[in-house]
């Protein structure tokens, strides 16, 4: 439990802060096109988000329209 001081604010141990799952970062690409004459631009849309996802490390998912 965290000590809580007069002002209102808490103060937690380290044990306590360590003890906290950490959230990873996900990262949502989202590819679209107007039409179905436009699916290759779609997949190159598709290919330029998965290089950029890679090159900074990133987790991520692409959803397609």
């Amino acid at each position: 439990m965290p000590e809580r001081r007069g002002s209102g604010h808490r103060r937690h141990s380290m044990s306590q802060l360590l003890a906290v799952e950490s959230h990873r970062a996900y990262t949502i690409g989202y590819a679209r096109v107007s039409s179905h004459d436009q699916k290759q631009d779609l997949e190159r849309q598709k290919e330029i988000i998965e290089l950029f996802c890679a090159q900074n490390g990133w987790e991520h998912e692409i959803i397609q329209d």
